[in-house]
């Protein structure tokens, strides 16, 4: 079974015509990145996976199950976590009553398994989520996702704003997830890191589907890289 099926999605702002006919797919246990330029379409798709936009046109699956019209809380519910871009965390509290705003589901992910991952958490747990770097607010921001114990997350640009080393530390977390049978879809600026991690890719280009295919051999085409995720000339060094 898919993990996640979309098929013909089409959303609009308003008049704007956002998304042009989207079709996307994620297996169980996969990770798969989508990428594209700023203003590809890659945000608004998560928003409309998630509910968060509705589609004119077109269907959500999730695990096996017609989601198109439900409510983000129904979507969370049954086994969705979310990570959206800028972090959002609660800025005036700290991390330990961050870590206690989601409703836990059954499963393996509790509040001190996430410290386990995230030591740098740990530490800091007392202080209040302005006073963290952004690298320790995405870790939270993560984590905070993973006390859902979701069965399938979409994370949206994971690595924006980071340091290098502590981009290397997400993504290692984001490989571990899938190593959890966790499904994993990942809206990434840094082409370089994301097809180095991931099973399959897709590239938006102006809210359409541009290209599907294993993420090794979008790679290896150095031209489309550049074309179409707008990707820098930067070596990723590969992940042990």
């Amino acid at each position: 079974m898919n993990a996640l099926e979309v098929r013909g999605l089409h959303t609009f702002y308003g008049k704007s015509h956002i998304l042009h006919g989207i079709d996307l797919e994620v297996r169980e246990g996969e990770l798969v990145a989508l990428l594209g330029r700023n203003g590809a379409g890659k945000t608004t798709t998560l928003r409309t996976l998630m509910g968060l936009a509705r589609p004119r046109q077109g269907y959500v699956r999730i695990f096996g199950e017609n989601t198109t019209d439900w409510p983000p809380f129904r979507i969370a519910g049954r086994g969705v976590g979310y990570v959206p871009e800028g972090r959002r965390i609660f800025a005036n509290l700290t991390v330990d009553e961050n870590l206690k705003v989601p409703l836990e589901r059954p499963g393996p992910w509790t509040a001190s398994r996430v410290y386990e991952l995230f030591p740098r958490l740990a530490q800091r747990r007392d202080n209040k989520g302005r006073q963290l770097s952004g690298g320790e607010q995405e870790m939270l921001a993560i984590g905070r996702a993973l006390l859902l114990n979701p069965k399938l997350l979409f994370l949206d640009e994971p690595s924006q704003g980071l340091a290098p080393l502590i981009v290397q530390d997400v993504f290692k977390v984001i490989v571990a997830m899938r190593s959890e049978g966790i499904s994993v879809l990942l809206v990434e600026q840094n082409v370089r890191a994301a097809v180095e991690i991931a099973d399959r890719a897709y590239v938006l280009d102006n809210g359409a589907v541009v290209y599907e295919g294993p993420a090794a051999e979008f790679a290896r085409d150095e031209e489309r890289v550049r074309a179409l995720a707008g990707a820098s000339a930067e070596k990723w060094e590969a992940m042990e």
